[in-house]
């Protein structure tokens, strides 16, 4: 999720660049397109170049549990080109606190956003938590109308990205359980809204044409451990690792 940690839904935005090449991921389109066929020249190893944008919010701007920044899933997706004999150019654009919102926006108005799709060959995307942990704490009574936000936030999103660069690949994350320490209890309110953001994100990227990759159960198997500090809800190093490698095997698919 933007996975922000509680109480603190804004922070410094994270930008990467490393020589070589990628592609990039966003959200919904009005005439879909095949996923297959957007994502087919990442497999071209003719070529060997990968140019890769991350978009989304603390996740993948790399905050952990403990108040910092480092190495996130973009910055391990991109090891396993480069391991695989790729060229990589990426470019992270993500920003701790974003919310579906803020990306938007920044789709629709930020040249150096825009420039960098348009060349994309991959894009990866996490976005949507943030809208529904800032209802959470500040109207918990209408929550659930955080999933209308998200639902039209992500089809303009995706539907920009493909208006700027139809080629492009786009995965689109689904989030993960934040809250592993909390009681059953807790958890049984909890839960329930993460299921219905994560099905509200898988349906706007499929109707996109769009793959859509969940990660709640690959994170439930050792949960505590990847989110390991109790007051915050971000992954360690461990947990990007799994998230990174969650995406590649997505990638690997789409031939």
């Amino acid at each position: 999720m933007s996975f922000v940690k509680r109480g603190d839904l804004i922070m410094k935005s994270i930008k990467k660049k490393v020589s070589g090449l990628l592609i990039a991921s966003t959200l919904v389109a009005v005439a879909p397109f095949s996923a297959q066929a957007k994502g087919n020249e990442v497999h071209n190893k003719e070529k060997h170049k990968i140019d890769y944008v991350a978009l989304g919010d603390s996740l993948a701007a790399g905050q952990t549990p403990y108040h910092q920044y480092d190495k996130t899933y973009p910055d391990y997706l991109v090891k396993r080109f480069e391991q695989s004999q790729y060229g990589v150019s990426y470019d992270n654009f993500g920003v701790s606190g974003y919310t579906s919102e803020n990306l938007k926006n920044d789709i629709l108005n930020n040249p150096e956003v825009q420039d960098e799709i348009k060349k994309a060959n991959l894009i990866t995307i996490d976005i949507g938590a943030n809208d529904l942990l800032a209802k959470l704490k500040t109207d918990p009574a209408h929550v659930t109308d955080s999933l209308m936000t998200v639902a039209n936030n992500l089809q303009v999103i995706l539907q920009t990205i493909d208006s700027l660069n139809p080629n492009v690949q786009v995965l689109v994350m689904g989030y993960y359980n934040p809250f592993p320490h909390y009681s059953q209890e807790q958890q049984a309110s909890l839960l329930p809204l993460l299921e219905a953001l994560n099905k509200t994100i898988e349906d706007r990227s499929i109707a996109n044409g769009d793959k859509y990759v969940p990660m709640a159960q690959v994170i439930e198997k050792n949960e505590e451990q990847y989110v390991p500090n109790p007051e915050d809800i971000h992954l360690n190093l461990k947990g990007y690792q799994v998230v990174a490698k969650e995406f590649w095997k997505n990638i690997d698919k789409l031939e």
